[in-house]
């Protein structure tokens, strides 16, 4: 069964950092474009960062830029992003995703875990 877990979301003051994880099962992870996306409450999903299937090259979004920074560990199936400067604006339920390097149309989805920044 395929499966990506998000784990170490949680409350954070403003000027904090936190540290997201992603495992990986089901399905052969270095393969995949890793992505996470991210989605406020009210508002729809905007895509964060990404990260190439062999870990080479990595992209963020402009509000995230210099301040996120997105990894991964392809001997343990895993995809992580460290974020370091949060504020209010970073308030998401924050996602996992993955999507076939060659086969675009194979992408897979984790449920999410929780990002409160607030004092």
């Amino acid at each position: 069964q395929v499966q990506l877990v998000e784990s170490g979301g949680g409350l954070v003051q403003p000027g904090g950092s936190l540290r997201l994880s992603c495992e990986a099962s089901g399905f052969i992870f270095k393969y995949y474009y890793m992505n996470w996306v991210r989605q406020a409450p009210g508002k729809g999903l905007e895509w964060v960062s990404s990260i190439y299937n062999d870990g080479g090259m990595a992209y963020y979004a402009d509000s995230v830029k210099g301040r996120f920074t997105i990894s991964r560990d392809n001997a343990k199936n895993t995809v992580a992003l460290q974020m370091d400067s949060l504020n209010s604006e970073d308030t998401a339920v924050y996602y996992c995703h993955g999507r076939h390097f060659v086969r675009f149309t194979i992408e897979y989805w984790g449920r999410g875990t929780q990002v409160t920044v607030s004092s």
